[in-house]
C-alpha cells in the first residue's frame, strides 16, 4: 500500500507549479503532489550516492524497460531498434517539425487541445491547421469532424499532424477504428503523424489505451510515437523520454533532427529512472496511484454536480486532468482563472490556450492528496459563488 493522502510541502524545490506560495492552492500545471514510486527514488539516491556525474549515454537496459513496458502493459511489441532516447516529449515534437517539415507548411491538430503543440509549430515558422473537435453539450463529449480532418490532409501544404493520444485535455481514448481512419487518411495524403501518448499509462481502472503505430503496417510506417515515464511517475524535471519510431528512413531523420537540435543527451539520472519506472514495482506503484487518482475524480465529478451546477464536468477515461465546461457562466476563461487566482487564491489552466471551444473551459489537475482536492473543490465553490 502506497501513501497518496500524504502532503508534502514543495516550497523551496522551485517548483513551477508551486510558485505563487502555499497560500496559492495550484491545480493547474500537470505534474502531481505525490512523492514518486520507491523504486524511481531508490534508483535516483543510489545513482547520486555515487559522487561522480558525468555524460551518460542509454544502455541495454534502458531499451528492454522501454520494450517490455510496452509489450506487457499495452500489447505492442516494440523492436528495441525503434526507440531513440530524447530528453522529453516537447523536444521531440519541436524536433519533428523542424525536420520533417518545411517553413510555412502546415502542421494539423486537433482542437482544443495541449497548449505547448501550438508553440512548437509556430515558434518554428511553420502554420497552424485547425481541425476543431465536435462538442456536443448534451453528452458532454468530443468527436472527429472527419469531413472537415480530410479536407485539411489534402491540402498540399499539410506535411504533418501532431495527434494526442490520449488526448489532453478531453482525457478521450481513441479507439481502433478511429485510429485505422486517421492512419489511412494521413498515408493517402503524404502526411507524417507525430502522435504524444504521454499520458498512455495514466488510464482509468480496467481501461487501456491503444497505441498509434500498434493498429497496423500504415500506421508503423507513417508514424512518430513520444513516450515517456514522466507524466504518470511525476518525473518531468529529470528530463527522460523516448520516441518510437518503426519506419527505418524516418527514424533516421528524427535521430539527425534530435541530434542536431542537441536533445539526444541525457542527465546521469535519465536512464536508471526510466529503468525503475517501467519495473515491476513500477506497474504496482501505478496502479495503485490510478485507483486513488479515478476516486479524486469521481469526488470531483459528485461534489461539481452537487454544489456548482453552473459547471459540467466532461466524462473522462485517462489522464489525471479534468476538462469542465463553463459556458453558463463564461465565454472567456481566461478572466474566470485570473477571478478565481484573485479571489480564492486557486490556480487553474484558462482553456483559451488550447483552442477549439476551449475560451468556454478551464482545466482541473486532480492528482494531488485528498485533502487538497477537498480544499480545492470548496474555493472552486466559493470564488465561482462571488462571481
Amino acid at each position: 500500500m502506497f501513501d497518496f493522502d500524504k502532503v508534502i510541502s514543495r516550497a523551496g524545490t522551485g517548483s513551477v507549479k508551486w510558485k505563487n506560495g502555499e497560500d496559492m492552492l495550484p491545480m493547474w500545471v500537470a505534474d502531481m503532489d505525490f512523492e514518486t514510486c520507491p523504486s524511481v527514488k531508490a534508483a535516483i539516491e543510489k545513482r547520486a550516492a555515487h559522487g561522480i556525474y558525468g555524460y551518460t549515454t542509454d544502455d541495454e537496459g534502458w531499451f528492454e524497460a522501454y520494450s517490455s513496458w510496452w509489450t506487457k502493459r499495452h500489447g505492442f511489441a516494440v523492436d528495441k531498434d525503434w526507440l531513440v532516447f530524447v530528453t522529453g516529449v516537447v523536444p521531440a515534437i519541436s524536433s519533428a517539425v523542424r525536420k520533417l517539415t518545411t517553413p510555412g507548411e502546415n502542421v494539423l491538430i486537433q482542437t482544443p487541445v495541449y497548449p505547448v503543440f501550438f508553440n512548437s509549430i509556430l515558434n518554428n515558422g511553420r502554420k497552424v491547421l485547425e481541425s476543431p473537435l465536435v462538442y456536443d453539450r448534451n453528452t458532454s463529449s468530443y468527436s472527429i469532424d472527419w469531413d472537415d480532418l480530410e479536407a485539411k490532409l489534402k491540402d498540399p501544404q499539410t506535411s504533418l499532424m501532431i495527434f494526442c493520444n490520449p488526448q489532453n485535455p478531453s482525457g478521450n481514448i481513441w479507439d481502433r477504428e478511429t485510429l485505422i481512419r486517421i492512419g489511412k487518411l494521413c498515408y493517402e495524403n503524404h502526411v507524417t503523424v507525430v502522435s504524444d501518448e504521454i499520458h498512455c499509462d495514466l488510464v482509468a481502472p480496467g481501461c487501456e489505451y491503444i497505441p498509434f503505430a500498434s493498429i497496423s503496417d500504415i500506421n508503423k510506417q507513417i508514424s512518430v510515437t513520444c513516450v515517456a515515464p514522466t507524466k504518470a511517475f511525476n518525473i518531468a524535471g529529470i528530463q527522460t523520454a523516448a520516441i518510437i519510431v518503426p519506419d527505418g528512413n524516418l527514424r533516421h531523420k528524427m535521430w539527425r533532427g534530435i541530434n542536431t537540435d542537441e536533445v539526444g543527451e541525457g542527465n546521469c539520472f535519465t536512464i536508471v529512472a526510466a529503468e525503475s519506472a517501467f519495473s515491476e514495482e513500477g506497474a504496482k506503484w501505478l496502479d495503485e496511484l490510478r485507483e486513488y487518482l479515478w476516486e479524486n475524480r469521481r469526488i470531483a465529478e459528485d461534489f461539481i454536480r452537487e454544489h456548482i451546477p453552473q459547471i459540467r464536468t466532461i466524462p473522462s477515461s485517462a489522464t489525471y486532468l479534468m476538462w469542465v465546461d463553463c459556458s453558463e457562466i463564461t465565454d472567456d476563461s481566461r478572466k474566470l482563472v485570473e477571478f478565481l487566482e484573485k479571489n480564492a487564491r486557486l490556480m487553474l489552466n484558462a482553456g483559451t490556450g488550447f483552442g477549439g471551444n476551449g475560451s468556454r473551459f478551464v482545466r482541473i489537475n486532480l492528482a494531488c492528496p485528498r485533502s487538497l482536492l477537498y480544499e480545492g473543490l470548496s474555493r472552486l465553490e466559493k470564488g465561482i459563488a462571488a462571481l
